[in-house]
């Protein structure tokens, strides 16, 4: 950004700050390695090798001045970079001053690559404890996939219904493993995923951590209370997650709030079944969904049915349903 367009759409002040928060060698270390991920406490202090009172101190400045977001989780707050405002300018603008690990040879440089090296032994760290977290599961995961239709015709399938480009902000409720993430990522210029479940999503974090996913990242948050404008997304996707909910239609009211006029909302779920042990392996509320209630909670949540794609197995049936937010000059058919 020109410093012209930086200094007329952001107040001086501001800017100030956000100079004089990057401006001290911890910071600047904290801000590089908060633009590889999302990090904790914790993991900041494992790799800068400084104590948690200190570190927090340097996040509360770094966020207070608009360079780090704070989301927490429960008893753990993870601090990325901004992506707007002049703060996130500004880690932007100090992130590409730094050397490129192991290109200098001064005391910085070298301070830095040792930051690396231990980001990247927290990030190996992450993986070894998500795939423990697979392997306690995967029998019961295994078990499931086997009763529907292939994954790989399920996902070639919603490729197939969602535009092949042009997607601005995606968000994916129920997130768990991030597979729709990871999925989509290459056609969305922002993916998030919501989930309550911090299990799943140190599995998504993990299956994140990679170049072509890096415009993804998932948030801990209540799918009935989304923490976003009407309007934010224009595409959403629920993927077999209805089923494990007290009030679905709720949870697609509140996706359609969320979504942008001329936006898609995509429901991957099960036809009606009749396996009970799903209720009792699997926690399983509901066994599967009738068209006709689907469409009726997307009528009430304000949204359009374009298209329903069942997907046969045995014995389970994945069904499809797209549905669309009708733009802001689109008339509804007032007939029954």
């Amino acid at each position: 950004m020109e410093a012209e367009a930086l200094w007329a759409d952001n107040p001086m002040d501001d800017l100030l700050a956000a100079l004089r928060a990057g401006a001290e060698p911890t910071r600047l270390r904290i801000v590089a390695l908060s633009a590889r991920g999302e990090l904790t406490v914790s993991e900041l202090v494992r790799i800068l090798g400084q104590s948690q009172p200190r570190i927090s101190r340097h996040l509360k400045l770094l966020t207070e001045a608009g360079l780090l977001t704070r989301h927490r989780e429960g008893s753990w707050v993870f601090y990325r970079l901004a992506e707007d405002g002049p703060g996130a300018e500004v880690a932007r603008h100090l992130n590409a001053l730094l050397p490129d690990a192991g290109d200098g040879d001064g005391d910085q440089d070298r301070i830095l690559a040792q930051d690396l090296e231990r980001l990247a032994d927290v990030k190996r760290a992450r993986a070894r404890a998500a795939a423990a977290y697979f392997r306690k599961n995967a029998k019961t995961w295994d078990r499931l996939r086997s009763l529907h239709v292939d994954d790989a015709e399920v996902e070639k399938a919603i490729l197939g219904l969602l535009p092949k480009d042009g997607i601005e902000n995606l968000l994916d409720l129920g997130t768990g493993t991030g597979r729709m993430l990871e999925l989509l990522a290459p056609r969305a210029g922002r993916g998030l995923g919501i989930d309550l479940s911090r299990e799943m999503l140190t599995v998504a974090r993990a299956n994140l951590e990679r170049p072509e996913t890096g415009n993804c990242q998932v948030r801990q948050g209540d799918i009935y209370q989304l923490p976003f404008a009407p309007g934010s997304f224009d595409v959403i996707t629920i993927h077999q997650v209805l089923h494990f909910l007290d009030e679905p239609g709720r949870a697609i009211a509140e996706a359609g709030r969320v979504l942008h006029p001329g936006g898609l909302l995509l429901l991957a779920d099960f036809a009606p079944h009749e396996l009970e042990s799903l209720r009792e392996e699997h926690n399983h509320r509901r066994l599967g969904f009738e068209d006709s209630e689907i469409e009726a909670w997307l009528d009430r949540a304000g949204l359009t049915v374009k298209e329903t794609l069942p997907l046969v197995g045995d014995p389970l049936t994945v069904v499809l349903w797209l549905a669309e937010k009708p733009p802001r000059d689109a008339k509804r058919d007032p007939s029954p």
